[in-house]
Formats: C-alpha cells, structure tokens, sequence
C-alpha cells in the first residue's frame, strides 16, 4: 500500500514537472509579476508628466520630459520647500521607532517564550486581546496624554509609544519559542552567562530573520503613518512625509503631476529597505513552513 502511495505521488510530481506544466506556471508568474509591477512603473511614468498629459486618452505608457519641471514646481514656494526636511523626518523618526522596538520586543518575547512566572499567560492572554482594539479609538486619548506630557510639537509621541507593540511581542514570542532550544541556554547558563548576556549573544543572532521581518513591516507602518502625525505636528518643519503631501495636494490642486512625483520620491526609502532585508524578511515568514 505504502509503494502505491509513493509510485502515485512520483508519478504526480512527475507530471508537474514536465515542460509543459512549467512553462504554463512561468508563464502565469510572469503575468502576475508584470500585473503586480505595473502601478508602480506608471506611477513614474505619471511624475514625469503634467495633468493634461496624464489625463488624456489613451494614457501615456512610456516616459514623458516634464519631469523636471515638476519637481522645481515640487520646491518652489507654492509647493513644498521643506520636502527634503520631511524626508528626513520621516527616515529619522521611522529608523529610531523600528531600532526600539527590534529590541523591547524581541526582549519581551524572549521573557514570554522561556521564563515561567506567575500570571504569564494570562498577561501574554491580555496583550493578544488588544490586538483586536481598533488603532483610532485610541486617538484622542493618546493625544490627550501626549498634551499632558508636553510632547505636542516633538517627535517623543510618534517613537515611544508602540515600542513593545503586542504583534511584536506575539511575533518575536513564537519564533524564540521553536527556534531557540532549552539546552543551548542551559549551556550558556553553566558556562557562566547572566540574562541578558544570552539574550545578546544568542537569542539575537538567531533569530535575525524574524528580526528582519520585524523591522520591515515596523519601518513600513511608521512610515505610512498619517492620521497620528496630522494630530502631533504643527510646524511645516517638523511634517513627517505622508503629512507634507497631504499639505502639497491642499496647496496645489489638481496638479497631479506634481503629486505623483512626491509620491514616487516618498517610496525609494521604503524599497532600500526592503532591498537590503529581503533575505531576513522571506525567512522570517517562512519559518516553521519546512520541517
């Protein structure tokens, strides 16, 4: 019974693997990448291009030359001067939260994963529950305590709270739980390592892929984030990105252009960072799918 089993299952992946199933399979990946990358390649298509360009039929598909002009118009007076300082804000407020909360939640996770003590899995029961708390009840409140604190107008509001996040704790929980054996702490523990030294030097270096996968979806969120820093920042100085552009589609109208380029220039960091820990991010994601 068990050779049938196995004949059948040869004699299926056989077929699978034959160069016509591939080439179909290729075939319909290549139409879902091209489908996929599509938006993107018109997005920058669109910025180099001015709005009655753009909304002309059929559309424009290859590149365009009012590109340039597009982005004096994107710094001039009318449009965003401080578009660079927004990047920047953007990059430094976004790099410092994802750095934070790497560490707190790893380190919370690797507390929830191996340590025994009273009241942790109610607690870890508690911090799962308020993942399904939707993120704008808690708005005004947090803008409340933000102004008690003195933090309306700085960045503290939009680092600190957030950084021992419940999903990152759940994230990094799971993965130290199958990935990091009992015995190799023991080990270290007999070798003379205190908590924290294990924590540093061997907990961290093995989970880098979930660390990786962390840090992207952290660095994606904050970077998006819009509706937080709408509230926070007054000054045109201290904008994040989404907000200055939100300002540049008040202030310019229908130039859509103009906008487009914006967007497109607000993206390349998001995809540097991507680019740079794809690798950490699909082993994070995959972990635990092979045996």
């Amino acid at each position: 019974m068990a050779t049938t089993t196995v004949a059948r299952n040869r004699r299926n992946r056989d077929r699978l693997a034959s160069p016509v199933s591939m080439s179909v399979l290729y075939i319909m990946l290549f139409i879902t990448a091209v489908a996929s990358a599509f938006p993107f390649y018109y997005m920058l298509v669109s910025s180099t291009y001015r709005t009655v360009d753009i909304l002309r039929i059929p559309p424009p598909i290859w590149f365009g030359t009012a590109w340039m002009q597009n982005y004096e118009q994107l710094m001039s007076k009318d449009g965003l001067p401080y578009f660079w300082t927004s990047v920047l804000n953007s990059i430094s407020i976004a790099s410092l939260h994802t750095i934070a909360v790497l560490f707190f939640c790893s380190l919370a996770g690797y507390g929830f994963a191996k340590f025994r003590f009273p009241g942790r899995d109610a607690l870890f029961a508690f911090l799962i529950a308020t993942l399904m708390v939707p993120g704008a009840l808690g708005l005004i409140p947090s803008f409340i305590v933000m102004r008690y604190l003195g933090w309306i107008e700085t960045w503290y509001p939009l680092i600190i709270p957030g950084m021992a996040n419940a999903f990152g704790i759940f994230w990094m929980r799971q993965y130290i739980e199958s990935a990091i054996p009992n015995d190799m702490m023991d080990a270290a523990r007999i070798d003379g390592a205190g908590e924290f030294r294990i924590y540093w030097g061997i907990v961290l270096p093995v989970i880098t892929p979930a660390l990786g996968a962390l840090a992207i979806l952290t660095f994606m969120g904050k970077w998006n984030e819009f509706q937080f820093p709408l509230l926070i920042l007054k000054a045109q100085e201290t904008y994040t990105l989404p907000v200055a552009l939100s300002t540049l589609r008040s202030l310019r109208g229908t130039e859509i252009g103009v906008q487009i380029l914006g967007s497109s220039i607000a993206i390349i960091p998001i995809l540097i960072v991507f680019i740079l820990a794809s690798r950490q991010f699909m082993a994070g994601l995959t972990a635990g799918a092979v045996k």
